[in-house]
């Protein structure tokens, strides 16, 4: 066997190793890492990995350190967690069930449209959907909802905060697009296309992030009509009704005041996505403050969460920058763009593949692993053949938020039975199903119409 040849047999062995790792129960960061290095010294010992390739991974982790996309994470997560601890989505579920209450299917309404308001306040799936699980399952379960369509209008409003901007999984997309497309760019000579940026991601996942949605509040509103029995309305005093207007101001104003500093200032070219992360930080706390929620208790506890939920992705980065580092010292780029190349479709088959790639390895692992392992490898292929890096990153973005629904490694499931742990595990695998099928339809419309992803940014940056 050939040295080439052989590299490339280790460079595939490598992603059975991972994936045999993680099915066994090690953590993900330390099974990239710890993987790439038996590797490479199983590569290099037998002559056909350069072994002082390992020194260029210090200034790799400084180099993600010291990004300034990257620093955004912290940030936003910040902000999420301030939020999830203030009573600011309570109020606002409350208030907006009342309002859609005395419809069939109103407080499920109520529930996608607060979960939309929190994942453009947060970008943390985890932190919206303990919180509408903790509020509001309660409410739905009082209204007599059916268990599986409660669960599932939870979880899914829940993984909105992975495709409604900001999101840390599009901010990450972004990350690794960006430095892929600079590459093949400048591998082609041309020097002066226009970069891809995580601000260009965010524009470009809006107008998908309001169709799914639209999507949501149609499923309700059918199955409102048809079997109005799971979703009856609310009950609702005079007096509230009466006051509904005055406290659907009250709670709204402050959350979209956040959404617009944040957001606003991101598509209207006024800050970057690590600047806006900064103002969406301050923003959440003077809004726990304005709720009287804030203490030092409260921050303490949520500057711990922050760390803890920040490490952990940067750990996995450092992982994945040794993975990517061994996977290419190996051979590997090269069997994963002739495995690509030999689809049927050209571009379009090889990205389909990725996109099935990617949508199948959301049943068992999780989206941070997702993206870890497989974007910094097949997204320089794809963008080599053609495909616009922008379109990719959002359909990327919808393909990874399904991963939190699909069954049985579904994170959003997991939430939501924490918080919830009467509710027996397949009513919520049944209550997401018709959802997935819906961000299935998404993903299929966006590929139709890909204007739909590359409209908006053009517009407005």
């Amino acid at each position: 066997m050939s040295g080439a040849l052989l590299g490339e047999v280790l460079a595939l062995a490598m992603f059975v190793g991972v994936f045999s790792a993680l099915m066994a129960g090690f953590p993900v960061a330390f099974t990239l890492g710890g993987v790439a290095i038996a590797f490479a010294f199983l590569g290099s010992l037998l002559g056909v990995f350069d072994w002082p390739l390992m020194a260029s991974i210090a200034s790799r982790v400084i180099d993600a350190m010291v990004s300034d996309t990257l620093v955004a994470i912290p940030l936003f997560v910040f902000m999420g967690v301030v939020l999830e601890r203030s009573r600011i989505a309570e109020d606002l579920l409350i208030t907006m069930g009342q309002s859609f209450g005395r419809l069939p299917g109103g407080l499920g309404y109520s529930v996608v449209i607060v979960g939309a308001l929190l994942a453009a306040s947060t970008g943390i799936v985890g932190a919206v959907v303990v919180t509408m699980g903790l509020i509001s399952l309660p409410a739905m379960m009082r209204a007599k909802y059916d268990p599986a369509l409660a669960s599932g209008i939870i979880t899914a409003s829940g993984t909105l905060a992975q495709l409604i901007p900001p999101s840390t999984v599009l901010i990450l997309v972004g990350n690794f697009l960006q430095g892929a497309n600079s590459q093949v760019q400048s591998a082609k000579g041309n020097y002066s296309a226009p970069p891809v940026t995580v601000v260009d991601l965010f524009a470009g996942a809006m107008i998908p992030g309001l169709v799914l949605i639209g999507l949501y509040l149609l499923w309700i509103a059918f199955i409102a009509w048809r079997e109005p029995g799971r979703c009856p309305p609310i009950d609702m005093s005079d007096e509230e009704h009466r006051t509904l207007k005055k406290r659907i101001f009250k709670v709204m104003l402050p959350p979209l005041a956040l959404i617009i500093a944040v957001l606003g200032s991101i598509l209207g070219g006024l800050a970057t996505a690590t600047e806006s992360a900064s103002i969406g930080a301050v923003g959440a706390v003077m809004l726990a403050a304005a709720h009287r929620q804030i203490s030092y208790p409260m921050l303490r506890d949520a500057c711990r969460s922050t760390l803890a939920i920040s490490t952990m992705i940067f750990v996995i980065l450092i992982g994945a920058t040794i993975f990517s580092l061994v996977f290419r010292g190996l051979g590997g780029e090269k069997v994963a763009e002739d495995m690509l190349s030999a689809i049927p479709g050209g571009a379009a088959g090889a990205t389909l593949a990725v996109l099935l790639l990617m949508f199948v390895l959301g049943f068992f692992i999780d989206t941070f692993e997702i993206i870890f392992i497989v974007v910094p490898i097949f997204a320089p292929v794809l963008l080599k053949l053609g495909v616009e890096p922008l379109w990719l990153g959002v359909m990327m973005g919808i393909v990874l938020q399904t991963s939190y629904l699909t069954p049985p490694f579904g994170f959003a499931i997991f939430y939501l039975q924490g918080v919830a742990r009467d509710l027996p595990i397949k009513t919520i695998y049944r209550g997401v199903l018709p959802f997935i099928f819906l961000q299935c339809v998404l993903a299929g419309l966006v590929w139709a119409f890909p204007a739909l992803a590359t409209w908006l940014p053009k517009k407005v940056l």
